[in-house]
């Protein structure tokens, strides 16, 4: 699995739309149109619409 990096400004807006805690989240891959993440303490995966 590819590491994370932290979301950037629009990236948590769209985390905190999806009623998550944007500093739990990390960033793995950015889509036009999907957003990849990964908890940081869990590791679970989730895809979000942006």
């Amino acid at each position: 699995m590819k590491a994370g990096k932290r979301p950037t400004r629009k990236q948590k807006q769209a985390i905190q739309f999806a009623r998550l805690n944007p500093a739990n989240w990390l960033v793995t891959k950015s889509l036009p149109d999907k957003l990849h993440l990964v908890h940081r303490e869990t590791g679970r995966e989730r895809k979000l619409p942006m």
